[in-house]
C-alpha cells in the first residue's frame, strides 16, 4: 500500500482522516525520491487501469498472496497465480528494492499504533457477525478444517471492501473509516460458511433446477445467476439467512421476500420458509441442508411464480425516459445485447446465436457479444467453437481491457472469470482433469468477478464438472450443456 502511495494512486485522502499518521506518511511518499520508487512509478503508470478500483483490486490481490517482507516471495506456486496478479508479477522485485530504499521497516513502527487501534475497532463488530452466524447456523469452527477468513484493516481502500477468495482461504479488505461495512463482512462470511454446503449436496440441488428457467426472466437478475443454478442457490440461501438474523417485523420480511421475488432470487422466500422449520431443529446446517433443499416443492413454486411479476431492469425506471434513451447513440447495441441475453436466459439457442452474430457483424470487438455468442455456442453443442471464443476472451486481458476502453467503459471482469470457468468445464468434458482446474483457478483469482462466478470456479476445482442432462457432440466434444 505505501508503494502505491508513492506511485500516486488516487486515494480518497478524506478517508484517512481517522489515520492521521497515515496520511501524512502518504503526503511523505509522494514526494520521495530514488532510483528505486522512480523505477516503481513507472511500472505503475505502464499498469495503470482505468478504474481506480480495479487497479486497487489487482494489487491487493498480489498483497493477499505475497509472503512477508523484505522478499515478498509469493506463497503459491507460479502456475496458480491468478491472470491479474500475472499481469504485475514484476512489482514483487520492484517492491523488495522499494521497501529498502523508502526504508518501510523504520516508517511502519510510527503508525503501527494506528494500524492497532483501527483493527480494533472491527474486533467487537466481527466477533459479533462470527457469534450470532455460528450460532444461528449451530455450526462450530475446527482448526483441522483448514479453511480460514480473515478481515484485513487498510486505510487506503477507503470506503471500498475488496472480497476475495483462493480455494479455502476467504478474505475481505475493508477501510479505517467511521462507518464499519457490518453487513458487507456477514455477506462474505456466510459465503465462507455456506459455500461448501451445495458443492457437498449436487444431486440435491440438480432436482430442484426446473425453476432456473423461470428466475433467469427476470430482468433484474445478475446474468452470472441467469444460468448456473448452484450459485443462484447458495445466493439466496445467503439472502434468505440474513433476512432470518435481521429480525424483521411480518410486513417488513413480506416486503423483502417480494422485493427477491421481483429481482429474481425466487428461492428465497421459500427458504426462508424452510430456514424457520431449521430453526425449531436441531442438527447443525451442515446436516439439516439436504432437508432444507428437499422441502422447496418445485411444483408448488412454479404455481406461485406463474402469478410473479418481474421488476424492470433499473428500479423506478420511467418508461418515457426509456423511450426516449432507446433513439440515444449506443443503444441499438444494449438493446440487441439485452434481447440476446433474453434468449439465452429462455434456453432459445439458434436465436441467441443469430442476435449476437448480428451484433458481431457490426461490432466485431465487443467483448459482451463474443462472450454472449460462445455461451450460445455451448447452448447449442458446439464446444469447439465455444472454446475458439472463451480463448480469445481470457488470452489477452489487457487487450480486452483496450477494447473495452474504446467504448468508455473497462474490461469485464465477470466476463473473463465466465469464460475460464467454462473453459474449464468443457476441459473437464474432454478428460482434460489438470488443464480444467488450471481454468478454475484463474477464474477464482479475477479481481472484481461476481461471488457467483467464484462459487462456480471453487466448484470446479473440488469436483469434475459433468453435464447433468443429455450430450450432444460437435467436433467430438460433449455438449456442456450449460453452466449448471
Amino acid at each position: 500500500m505505501c508503494a502505491l502511495d508513492a506511485a500516486g494512486f488516487a486515494a480518497d485522502e478524506s478517508t484517512l482522516a481517522e489515520t492521521p499518521s497515515r496520511l501524512s506518511l502518504r503526503a511523505d511518499l509522494l514526494k520521495m525520491q530514488g532510483p528505486a520508487t522512480e523505477a516503481l512509478r513507472q511500472f505503475y503508470r505502464d499498469h495503470v487501469l482505468g478504474d481506480p478500483g480495479e487497479t486497487l483490486s489487482r494489487y491487493v490481490a498480489f498483497a493477499l498472496l505475497a509472503g512477508p517482507p523484505p522478499d515478498f516471495r509469493f506463497q503459491v506456486k507460479r502456475e496458480v497465480l491468478p491472470p491479474d496478479v500475472l499481469a504485475i508479477e514484476e512489482f514483487q522485485q520492484l517492491l523488495v528494492n522499494f521497501y529498502r530504499e523508502a526504508q518501510l521497516e523504520k516508517r511502519w513502527a510510527t503508525i503501527e499504533p494506528e494500524y492497532a487501534r483501527a483493527a480494533a475497532r472491527y474486533q467487537s463488530p466481527v466477533r459479533r457477525i462470527v457469534t450470532v452466524t455460528n450460532a444461528y447456523l449451530r455450526e462450530v469452527l475446527k482448526p483441522a478444517y483448514a479453511r480460514t477468513f480473515t478481515v484485513y484493516v487498510e486505510p487506503l481502500v477507503g470506503n471500498r471492501t475488496i472480497f476475495r477468495n483462493n480455494g479455502d482461504y476467504y478474505g475481505i479488505v475493508v477501510g479505517a473509516g467511521a462507518q464499519v461495512p457490518v453487513d458487507e463482512i456477514q455477506h462474505a462470511y456466510l459465503h465462507f460458511m455456506l459455500d461448501p454446503l451445495p458443492l457437498r449436496h449436487r444431486k440435491q440441488i440438480e432436482s430442484k433446477s426446473a425453476l432456473l428457467n423461470i428466475a433467469a426472466r427476470a430482468p433484474r437478475l445478475p446474468v452470472q445467476y441467469q444460468t448456473d443454478f448452484f450459485a443462484l442457490t447458495d445466493e439466496c440461501l445467503i439472502k434468505a439467512v440474513e433476512l432470518r438474523l435481521r429480525r424483521l417485523s411480518p410486513p417488513q420480511l413480506e416486503a423483502a421476500l417480494a422485493d427477491a421475488d421481483q429481482s429474481g432470487f425466487v428461492l428465497v422466500r421459500p427458504l426462508v420458509g424452510q430456514l424457520q422449520k431449521f430453526e425449531k431443529a436441531e442438527p447443525a446446517m451442515s446436516y439439516y441442508f439436504p432437508d432444507l433443499i428437499a422441502g422447496i416443492d418445485v411444483a408448488v413454486e412454479q404455481k406461485r411464480l406463474k402469478k410473479i411479476s418481474y421488476a424492470a431492469a433499473t428500479p423506478g425506471a420511467d418508461p418515457k425516459q426509456d423511450s426516449a434513451a432507446s433513439k440515444a447513440p449506443g443503444s441499438e447495441l444494449n438493446s440487441l445485447l439485452a434481447e440476446g441475453n433474453r434468449q439465452i436466459a429462455a434456453q432459445d439457442a439458434p436465436a441467441a446465436e443469430a442476435t449476437f452474430e448480428k451484433i458481431l457483424a457490426k461490432y466485431p470487438d465487443d467483448s459482451r457479444a463474443i462472450y454472449g455468442l460462445a455461451i450460445a455456442s455451448v447452448l447449442n453443442g458446439k464446444a469447439g467453437r465455444a472454446r475458439e471464443l472463451f480463448e480469445s476472451l481470457v488470452a489477452d486481458p489487457a487487450a480486452a481491457s483496450s477494447a473495452a476502453k474504446k467504448r468508455g467503459g473497462t474490461a469485464d471482469p465477470s466476463i473473463l472469470a465466465w469464460s475460464h470457468v467454462y473453459l474449464g468445464r468443457i476441459d473437464d468434458l474432454e478428460g482434460e482433469r489438470d488443464l480444467a482446474v488450471t481454468e478454475y483457478r484463474a477464474a477464482l483469482a479475477v479481481g472484481g468477478a461476481p461471488e457467483a462466478a467464484y462459487f462456480a470456479a471453487r466448484r470446479g476445482v473440488e469436483e469434475k464438472y459433468n453435464a447433468p442432462a443429455h450430450e450432444n457432440s460437435d467436433q467430438g466434444s460433449s455438449k456442456p450443456n450449460g453452466p449448471q
